[in-house]
């Protein structure tokens, strides 16, 4: 049987994913959402500095994003993996999904997320997300006052510092190896009174799951401990999915795909929303990204269709 061509698929069913499905509902468009299930904030308690919905589980947010959608016949939601992404010859796109059918689509919306490349420090999975945080906008509040420490070195390791004493003064640097920091630098920690360990890092010790810094200790190679209630990291990170690459999307220095302000990609059709194409990552932040990405996409077909 033909299958249908929707005007938009949307590739990834987070907060970007739905807003933009969500704009182009209202105007009135065939979308397809396709979604595997596995946010990036999963592991987190509840999600923060989101309007109206502070403090909601991250499955509890994206099911009220979905039922936003119920009123729009023209949404459709597929809880399937996404194994391809072909471009067809008549300039539209086609969705593989792990079953082997293909959904196709007059434009293309990524929105599948980015992840972290974790260490291999026993501990450190386990705790992500709760004791091993990479946001203190998503998560200082919980955790202000307590004794904090960050994973860093050199000059971002005195730049996340400065915006850490913002929720807490009582700061340890762990660099897990050479800290890169010259006696000025060091002769600046001190002053703030701003801790710094050098040993390497063998184990975090905590209760995964916590709402409050589930992180208890910090163990190093020569058996010291530190105890610290959350760590704050910022680890480099890759794209979720290989599709903009295999798209031919041009990919930024950090590899997220590079868009204009309207969210498109440097392929004619392919947009993309959300974290993988923004450095500032959070819910609010993604969700706007869908919306303006979403208008974008209706204006264009618009114009198409109106030659």
């Amino acid at each position: 049987m033909e299958q249908p061509l929707y005007h938009v698929l949307i590739v990834g069913g987070g907060p970007a994913g739905l807003s933009a499905a969500l704009v182009l509902g209202r105007a009135r468009r065939r979308v397809l959402v396709l979604d595997s299930g596995q946010p990036r904030n999963a592991p987190s308690s509840a999600a923060h500095s989101v309007f109206t919905r502070d403090g909601t589980p991250p499955r509890e947010l994206l099911r009220f994003g979905r039922e936003d959608l119920r009123p729009y016949d023209g949404v459709e939601i597929r809880d399937a993996e996404v194994t391809d992404v072909v471009r067809e010859e008549d300039g539209g796109f086609s969705a593989v999904l792990a079953d082997g059918s293909r959904l196709r689509g007059r434009k293309l919306l990524l929105a599948t997320g980015m992840r972290e490349k974790l260490p291999a420090i026993e501990g450190m999975q386990e705790l992500w997300g709760t004791g091993v945080l990479h946001c203190p906008y998503c998560h200082g509040w919980e955790v202000r006052d307590l004794p904090l420490a960050l994973y860093a070195r050199g000059d971002f390791a005195m730049h996340f510092a400065a915006i850490l004493r913002g929720w807490s003064h009582d700061l340890v640097i762990c660099s897990n190896g050479p800290a890169d920091l010259g006696e000025e630098e060091r002769q600046k920690l001190a002053r703030y009174g701003i801790g710094l360990r050098e040993e390497v890092i063998v184990r975090l010790e905590g209760h995964p799951g916590g709402e409050d810094g589930s992180l208890e200790r910090i163990v190093f190679a020569d058996g010291s401990v530190l105890p610290r209630r959350a760590l704050f990291v910022r680890f480099p990170q890759r794209q979720c999915s290989p599709f903009a690459e295999r798209l031919g999307c041009t990919l930024t220095d950090r590899h997220q795909i590079e868009v204009d302000d309207n969210g498109q990609t440097s392929v004619p059709g392919v947009y993309a929303a959300g974290d993988l194409a923004r450095p500032m990552q959070q819910v609010m932040v993604a969700a706007v990204d869908g919306t303006v990405a979403g208008m974008a996409l209706n204006y264009g077909l618009l114009m198409e269709e109106f030659t």
